[in-house]
């Protein structure tokens, strides 16, 4: 009597991409500035640390990173710090403290942070809903260079009447930083 075993092969299945960490030297270098007071280390640290790139993922980390390049004025940093508070991540949820540094950013003329204005009052997120201070966001973004914000306008647009997308468009016009 034969015995046959068959003994199959499989391959495993292929492995999800992993984004390429950066250098170890790299990260020494941005802490060690970071560490200096240097804004552009700390939100860089930051955003390393949000997106685990380089480093561990750890929102609290990001978030207080964030935080001390958000402080000396560094309008990315204040628009990721505003990001954090809208989800939640390493920092409490809040409408209001996200819609403080996306206004802090906006008011240093921040594409980003007029589209995330632009999103809060489309839902009413911290803000009542106004769909003609969501297009006037929206619109801002877009004339400053953030290229999916034209699509969000136009989108709103659809729901408002001819009259409301003018007062919109000339609010925009006259917007001015506080």
């Amino acid at each position: 009597m034969v015995f046959s075993l068959a003994v199959g092969c499989t391959t495993p299945p292929p492995l999800t991409p992993v984004p390429p960490l950066i250098g170890g030297q790299e990260v020494s270098e941005i802490l060690k500035r970071a560490e200096a007071g240097n804004p552009d280390a700390q939100n860089q640290l930051g955003v390393f640390y949000s997106e685990g790139r380089g480093l561990p993922q750890n929102y609290h980390e990001a978030k207080d990173w964030f935080k001390k390049a958000a402080d000396q004025g560094h309008a990315d940093a204040q628009v990721n710090l505003g990001t954090l508070y809208s989800l939640g991540q390493g920092a409490t949820f809040s409408d209001q403290m996200a819609l403080f540094w996306f206004q802090k950013a906006a008011d240093q003329r921040n594409a980003l942070a007029f589209a995330k204005l632009g999103m809060m009052y489309e839902r009413g997120r911290g803000v009542p809903q106004n769909l003609v201070d969501a297009h006037m966001w929206y619109n801002l973004s877009a004339a400053y260079g953030e290229k999916r914000a034209a699509e969000s306008r136009n989108a709103v647009a659809t729901r408002m009447t001819s009259a409301q997308v003018a007062e919109a468009e000339e609010r925009a016009k006259k917007w001015k930083p506080k």
